[in-house]
């Protein structure tokens, strides 16, 4: 009876983690509309657009975006087979064409995107409804997270508005002064953009604005083999993105913060307190005060969530799910994105530098949460993205508390804001980056998996070799010959002199 008791007690287990895995999904499904329900009733009240408003443009009026639904599109098709992608994607150009043909009779904008989210629809009703077993798991999947991509941007466009009307005085005279300890950068790359002209500029913006298509671009590739394969990895961009999305805005109620071209530039819609970027740093003011801002600008800065997820990017460009090196073009992508990225932010004047930091800071812990989840929460995870989350406080309570001093001393303050987040950064390479962990499963075959075999076989070249080992001839069994018997020593020596060439090691001549 016990033996049958212990051969019970772990398919129990698994059925209570399997019903906790279906609750947390199913709740997570109810979540989604009852989120958007309780923004549109706060939008309706507080008198601006909100998500399903948006959403019903998207379907039958003029979308808000022209990228973003067909973002979301592409990535759905991750999940479905090449014949029916081929269909989706030319359904979505007819339908666009059409609804841009009529608005453009009518006398409305040119514009795009109701294709997209019309046949990403009709894609999940035709998989829940046709399809079964794993084919369709693997297109809803695909479905839901490009929906969740859409969905996502709507509650951004409200939350926007939300954080004008939670906080109508901003602490950008604290984040100026904190920023003074870095050099001033946003005033640095202004200064070299309005240098360079207008063909940089023009780049940087575009790069800025497409953020998300570059995001679709890696996130298919991570996941180009789902649907003939239906198994998902572990971790991918999207899960970093979406976290990231719903963790960031959180802080800019707690730090609001609308960014130098608004306070300091010509932006302020009569609110700024003079013209100075980026030709003039402003005078430092030791007594920094919240100031009442116009309620146009939204106090997205703190943190900079542009910073987050091109660093995100660059991180997820980096390797396969096999710990092998990405392709090439795909590593300059990734870095190239994270570099233009940067220079917009701080050149275009929508953040101080302080707010990189802190935006590279929470995408760090964020990433150290998800990654790798089959190595679970141990005392690794835990440490990282404890001080992660502790780093970040302390950014933030130095910025606001501590800004004066931080102008005063620049040289120390600087060196300890960078310090911290080079501190963050050390523990994330160490942790992810450094060393290939040995429960880490490899995908069979890979040149990872063929190299940790290698480096975990015996020192001793000849541990467990029989007292003969039969070298053939190439071809020798074929053609009938004897096979030639060395002794033990010789075949050590032979295998010796073979792994020595591999290593690069001179060889000697016996």
């Amino acid at each position: 009876m016990g033996a049958g008791a212990a051969a019970r007690r772990p398919a129990s287990h698994r059925g209570v983690r399997v019903f906790a895995r279906r609750r947390v999904r199913v709740l997570a499904v109810l979540a989604v509309p009852a989120l958007l329900v309780a923004l549109q009733g706060i939008a309706h009240w507080r008198g601006y657009e909100g998500p399903l408003e948006s959403l019903f443009r998207d379907y039958a009026g003029i979308p808000k975006s022209m990228t973003v639904p067909w973002a979301g599109l592409v990535l759905a098709l991750v999940g479905v087979a090449n014949r029916y992608r081929v269909i989706a994607l030319a359904a979505a150009v007819g339908i666009d064409l059409v609804y841009a043909g009529v608005r453009l009779a009518l006398g409305g904008p040119f514009t795009v995107g109701n294709g997209p989210v019309l046949v990403l629809t009709g894609l999940a009703v035709l998989a829940w409804w046709r399809w079964s077993g794993r084919r369709r798991r693997t297109a809803l999947r695909a479905a839901a997270l490009g929906a969740l991509l859409i969905l996502a941007t709507k509650v951004g466009d409200v939350w926007l508005h939300i954080t004008v009307d939670l906080r109508p005085r901003v602490l950008d005279q604290y984040v100026m002064l904190a920023d003074h300890a870095l050099g001033d950068p946003a005033w640095v790359m202004g200064r070299v953009l309005q240098v360079l002209g207008p063909i940089p500029e023009a780049v940087l913006h575009w790069v800025y604005i497409e953020l998300p298509a570059a995001a679709i671009v890696v996130a298919v590739w991570q996941l180009r083999a789902v649907a003939a394969g239906g198994r998902w990895p572990g971790h991918y961009l999207v899960r970093t993105f979406l976290v990231l999305g719903l963790v960031g805005p959180l802080v800019y109620i707690l730090f609001p913060v609308v960014g130098p071209m608004f306070v300091y530039g010509v932006d302020g819609n009569g609110f700024q307190l003079g013209n100075f970027w980026p030709g003039v740093v402003p005078p430092l003011d030791r007594s920094p005060e919240a100031l009442l801002f116009s309620d146009q600008a939204p106090r997205n800065c703190m943190p900079s969530m542009h910073t987050a997820w091109a660093l995100a990017l660059f991180l997820h460009t980096r390797r396969r799910a096999d710990g092998t090196l990405a392709p090439t073009w795909l590593r300059w992508g990734g870095t190239f994105w994270l570099l233009c990225t940067l220079a917009a932010t701080l050149g275009f004047g929508y953040h101080y530098g302080v707010d990189l930091v802190a935006g590279a800071v929470l995408c760090l812990t964020v990433e150290s949460a998800l990654r790798e989840p089959e190595r679970g929460w141990g005392w690794f995870r835990v440490r990282l993205v404890g001080a992660g989350a502790l780093v970040l406080l302390t950014l933030l309570s130095g910025y606001r508390y501590l800004a004066v001093q931080m102008a005063d001393h620049p040289v120390v303050a600087g060196s300890i804001v960078l310090a911290l987040l080079a501190a963050v950064a050390a523990g994330f390479h160490a942790t992810w980056f450094a060393r290939r962990r040995a429960s880490v499963p490899l995908a069979a075959g890979s040149d990872a998996a063929r190299t940790d075999e290698f480096l975990a076989a015996p020192a001793d070249i000849g541990a467990g070799l029989p007292a003969a080992v039969y070298l053939r001839k190439k071809g020798s069994a074929s053609r009938g010959e004897t096979a030639d018997v060395l002794p033990y020593s010789a075949a050590v020596s032979a295998a010796e002199d073979s792994t020595a060439g591999l290593r690069g090691e001179p060889v000697e001549s016996r």
